[in-house]
């Protein structure tokens, strides 16, 4: 990426941005500081930059090499969805602000992070179908690393007595854009940030406000996510969120491995029943064959704190996932074993509640109430391991936690966290 665009132009046809824009004052009032910051959209101040482009020499004192670009796609089901695309010069990643500020793809060296969807995506959410009496349009937009699941509803399709669609699936915030988006670099503690604000709001429902920060470190071999969920109404809202985190080819494959510390685990039905004997191993694509879907009650340090890991057959490549068991009580693994041309992948999927029916989590007590001006802090470090040695180390991380638990395996569905 080049330097910062001498006129902050947008896309063709609109004017340059003015000096009192916040977008170029931010700029301009910040060179002399430790911490600079550029203002992407803000619709309420009128601010929206269609391209642009940041490197370290664009900020004084930068202690290593990054670049940090925005861009708008266009053509085919991609067209209008804006990029924001951070290399840190360890790892690069591209965030959606189109879609609810969720992550598309990273690469970490050799290490790809993503899956191959159907859907040829990016997608805009104008051609996801969310509302689609079947309540499975959301799939039409499914193409993501990281995608939010949530906020009013994050599970299965519910429906009315009279059959009309009540909830679609994994509910609406991934379709939601953001309305405000800026990013940062901080050049002493090497930090770079992208945040985001989405609402999910209407008249006389649910009205919660989405702040997500991704923060990732100059050569640092991953990114931490922290989102803020705050309840805008002036009644009790409902809250239900997944981060739905997707990985496919090439780091998955036969004989790669989940690695869980598992205090108890369920297979949510039949067909995990019968892939019980294989539930942490992946076998090789498999077109026909169901998805299999497991429920956990994690192992967690004194503080809460827990740890996944997906490695590779080979146990050279790896990924692992830190959050907190206080704020995401809940895991699902998700094994959707067709070939990778139609979405070989599986799911790590830290949540406040398991993804079935709303009304079924609801009688479970697993929807949090958020009273009015109430938020809940959610956050999840994810680190991409590219050697032996680091995805070793990840694991012994993942067994210490085991060791203080007995692992509790159950042979059939428990009723307690399936519909």
């Amino acid at each position: 990426m080049g330097p910062v665009h001498p006129d902050w132009k947008a896309a063709a046809g609109t004017d340059t941005l003015s000096d009192t824009s916040p977008a170029r004052r931010n700029f301009m009032e910040s060179p002399v500081m430790a911490k600079q910051s550029w203002t992407l959209i803000d619709t309420t101040q009128g601010v929206y930059v269609d391209t642009l482009s940041i490197s370290a020499a664009d900020v004084e004192g930068a202690p290593g090499d990054f670049s940090i670009g925005k861009r708008r796609l266009q053509g085919g089901l991609c067209e209008g969805v804006d990029v924001v695309e951070v290399n840190n010069g360890a790892i690069q990643f591209t965030i959606l602000p189109t879609r609810g500020m969720g992550l598309w793809k990273a690469v970490c060296g050799e290490v790809e992070l993503g899956w191959r969807s159907p859907a040829r995506g990016p997608v805009n959410p104008a051609f996801v179908p969310l509302w689609e009496p079947s309540g499975l349009g959301w799939l039409d937009g499914f193409d993501e690393l990281i995608v939010r699941c949530g906020l009013e509803s994050n599970g299965a399709p519910e429906f009315n007595e009279n059959g009309t669609l009540r909830y679609p699936l994994h509910g609406k915030i991934a379709n939601t854009p953001a309305h405000k988006v800026e990013v940062a670099v901080d050049s002493e503690s090497g930090e770079i940030t992208v945040t985001g604000v989405v609402h999910e709001a209407r008249l006389f429902f649910n009205k919660l406000q989405l702040a997500t920060t991704y923060t990732t470190k100059i050569g640092q071999p991953g990114f931490t996510v922290t989102d803020t969920v705050t309840n805008l109404w002036a009644e009790p809202s409902e809250l239900v969120l997944l981060y739905h985190i997707n990985f496919g080819v090439p780091l998955l494959g036969p004989g790669a491995k989940a690695v869980l510390p598992v205090a108890k685990m369920a297979p949510r039905d039949a067909v995990a029943v019968g892939n019980l004997p294989e539930w942490d191993t992946y076998g090789p694509e498999s077109p026909g064959t169901p998805e299999a879907v497991f429920f956990f009650d994690l192992a967690a340090d004194a503080r809460g704190n827990t740890q996944t890991l997906l490695k590779s057959a080979d146990g050279n490549r790896g990924v692992s996932l830190v959050f907190n068991k206080n704020q995401l009580p809940c895991f699902t693994l998700w094994k959707n074993r067709q070939a990778a041309i139609d979405g070989y992948v599986t799911g790590l999927e830290p949540a406040i509640n398991f993804p079935n029916a709303k009304s079924v989590e609801k009688r479970a007590g697993r929807v949090v109430t958020l009273a009015p001006g109430e938020s809940r802090c959610f956050e999840i470090e994810l680190t991409a391991h590219g050697d032996a040695e680091t995805v070793a180390r990840a694991e012994q991380a993942v067994k210490a936690l085991q060791k203080a638990v007995a692992p509790e395996i159950l042979e059939k569905p428990n009723p307690e966290w399936s519909a």
